[in-house]
């Protein structure tokens, strides 16, 4: 946490500090070695998967989205997920939680020692077509057959919806449907829903708009926002969820990632720039940034490719 603040004048914490609008503490979730690299169209080696986590482990970020139990068919990148669950360090005190589609996932999820796995559907049906390969209201019965075996296996489980606030397909989604599909997955014992900006197409205006339907069926503490990056409004459309008490942010190490079906979306926030704004406002995470950005220059040379964060962007000129 030094560190991360030595790349802050003094003031520029302090006085943000003053305001005290904002949590006191935000959970920072990495996606980053899942979300991350999924698209990725070069086949990313499995000890380079494993190396990234260990990595990224090593800053102090409490979770670390490690991988996806989807079919090899529909992402091919993910086929290695249980060579990178057994092969990574995980450390005590850090969550390292998996993607399971459906029941067949979540076994082989924790056949392969997973402690913590996530669902996902969306508030578009079309996008949950593309996705998944089935209708909202299949997504959600596919659900609850993994629900009911994570009860019985005592394994928590969180719930992203993508889409929130426009569809590659659909357009624009109503905030009613958003609330409705976050409310289902709350109901059935996700103890945290994630809600992704898939496209990377809100706003500010309808970040609030969607986070104030939302808040009115799930509560405040049981919400994430996971905003991709694609229009610059990433910081912008978290600094408002911040503002309206949320507390736990997804963000991408290096801004790595995009959506293998939503064509053109851009990677997630970069962690280091989410971590430096935070840092700006005096709120807790518990990450050191210097330590976060030789992670994020360690992958961008795996990848043969340059960093989205603006921050990595801006310290190397320095």
């Amino acid at each position: 946490m030094v560190a991360a603040r030595r790349l802050l004048p003094r003031w520029a914490v302090s006085a943000a500090a003053a305001a005290g609008a904002f949590p006191k503490r935000v959970k920072v979730v990495e996606v980053g070695p899942r979300d991350g690299l999924q698209n990725e169209k070069n086949v990313v080696p499995t000890p380079v998967k494993i190396n990234l986590i260990n990595m990224l482990s090593e800053t102090g970020l409490p979770v670390v989205e490690a991988t996806s139990f989807v079919s090899p068919k529909w992402v091919p990148q993910m086929a290695d997920h249980t060579e990178v669950m057994r092969g990574i360090n995980k450390l005590p005190g850090i969550s390292y939680p998996v993607l399971t589609p459906n029941l067949k996932g979540f076994q082989a999820a924790v056949a392969a020692g997973a402690k913590e796995v996530a669902i996902f559907g969306a508030a578009s049906e079309l996008f949950t077509k593309k996705n998944i390969n089935c209708s909202i209201d299949e997504s959600l019965e596919r659900f609850s057959e993994v629900m009911t075996a994570a009860r019985a296996a005592s394994i928590p489980v969180r719930g992203y919806v993508s889409c929130v606030l426009g569809c590659p397909y659909e357009g624009k989604i109503s905030t009613a449907k958003v609330a409705e599909v976050s409310k289902k997955m709350y109901s059935m014992g996700c103890y945290e829903i994630s809600l992704g900006d898939t496209i990377g197409i809100g706003t500010p205006g309808s970040m609030k708009e969607m986070l104030t339907a939302v808040m009115k069926e799930v509560p405040v503490g049981a919400l994430a926002v996971h905003c991709h990056d694609t229009y610059g409004q990433a910081l912008a459309n978290i600094l408002v969820a911040l503002q309206m008490g949320v507390s736990v942010v997804d963000a991408s190490v290096a801004g790595l990632g995009g959506c293998p079906y939503a064509q053109g979306a851009s990677g997630n926030v970069a962690t280091e720039d989410l971590v430096y704004m935070l840092n700006g406002l005096g709120i807790h995470t518990g990450v050191d940034l210097q330590k976060l950005m030789d992670t994020g220059t360690f992958i961008c040379n795996a990848l043969n490719r340059r960093t989205n964060s603006k921050v990595s962007q801006a310290s190397c000129r320095l």
